[in-house]
C-alpha cells in the first residue's frame, strides 16, 4: 500500500494545491454555503456530501482513464502532463482576469424540499461541469512520473487525497455560512487574494511541469 503514496514532498505540494483549490469560491461553494444560509444546515451538508461525491466519481474515473493511458501510451500520458501545464496557466490567467464567482439567491427559500433532492443537486453541479472532470484530467498528472510503475495506484490514491484535504476546510464554512458569506461579501479584497493566491500556485506549478519536460 505505501508504494501507491508519493514522496512526501510531493504530497505536500498537492495538499497545497488542493487546499487553495478548496477555499477557491466557485458554483458549487456557492450551492452548499448559500443553501445552509437560505434553507437550514442540513440541505447544505446535504448539498455538500453531493458535491463530494461529484468530486469523487470525476477523480476515479479521470485516475483510473489515466491509468489505463500510461499503460497503453506513455508517450501521450507526457504529452497529456505538457498540455495539462498549458491549462494550468489558462487558469491562473482567468482567475486574474475574471475573479471567484460566489453568488447566491437573497432571502429565506419558500420550499426545503428533501435532503435527497438537495443531495442531488450537489452531485450535478460537480458530475455535470466538464470543467471539472477537464481539471483533475489536467490536475492529477502534474504529480506523477510517466516512469513510475506504480503511478496508477498513485493517482487514485491523489483522487481520494484530494477529498481528505478538502472536506475539513469546507465543513466550517458550512457550519458558519452565514458569517462567512458575509466575509467574502464585505471583504472584497480576501477572495481577490485568494485568487492571486490560486493564480500564483497554479502558474508555479506549470512552470515546474514545463521546466522539467524540457530538460
Amino acid at each position: 500500500m505505501t508504494q501507491f503514496i508519493p514522496d512526501p514532498a510531493i504530497l505536500a505540494q498537492f495538499a497545497l494545491a488542493a487546499a487553495i483549490l478548496a477555499i477557491t469560491p466557485g458554483p458549487d461553494m456557492a450551492l452548499y454555503v448559500g443553501r445552509s444560509i437560505t434553507h437550514s444546515r442540513a440541505v447544505g451538508l446535504a448539498c455538500f456530501a453531493g458535491a463530494v461525491t461529484g468530486i469523487l466519481v470525476h477523480t476515479m474515473l479521470v485516475a483510473l482513464g489515466l491509468s489505463a493511458l500510461l499503460v497503453a501510451a506513455p508517450t501521450a500520458f507526457l504529452v497529456l502532463k505538457i498540455v495539462g501545464a498549458g491549462y494550468l496557466v489558462w487558469l491562473a490567467f482567468q482567475a486574474i482576469r475574471h475573479g471567484s464567482s460566489f453568488t447566491m439567491r437573497e432571502g429565506k427559500a419558500e420550499r426545503t424540499g428533501s435532503l435527497w433532492g438537495h443531495y442531488l443537486t450537489g452531485i450535478g453541479i460537480n458530475i455535470l461541469n466538464p470543467k471539472v472532470a477537464l481539471f483533475f484530467l489536467t490536475f492529477l498528472p502534474q504529480f506523477v512520473s510517466t516512469t513510475d510503475p506504480n503511478a496508477p495506484g498513485k493517482l487514485v490514491f491523489l483522487g481520494l487525497f484530494f477529498l481528505i484535504v478538502a472536506i475539513p476546510l469546507i465543513l466550517p464554512m458550512i457550519f458558519a455560512a452565514d458569517r462567512f458569506a458575509l466575509a467574502l461579501r464585505a471583504r472584497p479584497r480576501v477572495t481577490r487574494a485568494l485568487d492571486w493566491l490560486f493564480a500564483g500556485v497554479f502558474g508555479a506549478f506549470a512552470v515546474k511541469i514545463l521546466t522539467a519536460q524540457a530538460r
